[in-house]
């Protein structure tokens, strides 16, 4: 069965890989076949992500860069990048009473009620993903369709792609127990594992077409 696999890379990040840094290194081809069955051949992978902001580290877009050129190793994949916004906005204040009650007593009173904070947002993965889904159901370019998230902004795109178009829609998730209504949504439900992710890293070094060898970032090891 033709299979596309759309893959919401920032949803994975915070899901799974943020506090595993040692399995950033994953093919997401492998990754999402083991949780998909043998009949399901993947002819394409979206994978939605943006380029990261430097501002709290300055290194990250060069590793990003980096996994960009392993995934460029991959035929099957295509990127999708999305935006950041950085902006500077006005927040309301969290009272420390709330948890921290001897040290508030000794702040000066009274408590502003905003304070201006640094905000980074990522822009248009999910709007993307859902346009993309949506037109590969109109077009029939899979029998079956996989969404990599637990972003509940695709509950309706996969609704519509299942209910209304009749098209298979799975959803491949990267936690224990997804949004019941997203779930209610797809045609099946699979639970993406750590074993999944261990068994599907690149080759450290990933070798090139040209022959040079892409290492994996130092600080992910």
């Amino acid at each position: 069965m033709r299979t596309i696999v759309y893959i919401d890379g920032f949803n994975l990040y915070f899901r799974m890989l943020q506090k595993r840094p040692d399995l950033k290194w994953a093919n997401p081809k492998i990754l999402t076949e083991q949780a998909l069955r043998p009949e399901n051949q993947v002819i394409q992978v979206r994978y939605y992500t943006a380029r990261v902001s430097a501002r709290v580290d300055p290194t990250a877009p060069s590793r990003q860069q980096v996994y960009f050129n392993a995934l460029g190793t991959v035929p099957e994949v295509v990127i999708h990048q999305g935006t950041f916004l950085a902006t500077k906005k006005f927040a309301g204040l969290v009272h420390p009473p709330q948890f921290r009650p001897q040290l508030a007593a000794q702040l000066p009173q009274p408590w502003p009620a905003v304070v201006k904070v640094h905000k980074t947002e990522e822009k248009g993965s999910d709007v993307n993903l859902a346009s993309h889904l949506l037109l590969d159901a109109f077009r029939d370019n899979f029998d079956v369709a996989a969404v990599l998230s637990a972003d509940s902004d695709l509950i309706e795109p996969i609704r519509i792609a299942t209910q209304e178009l009749g098209k298979v829609v799975g959803l491949l998730s990267p936690v224990a127990v997804p949004n019941p209504d997203l779930a209610a949504a797809s045609s099946f439900v699979r639970r993406l594992s750590i074993g999944h992710l261990t068994a599907a890293q690149f080759p450290n070094p990933l070798t090139l077409a040209d022959g040079t060898q892409l290492d994996k970032p130092a600080s992910w090891v």
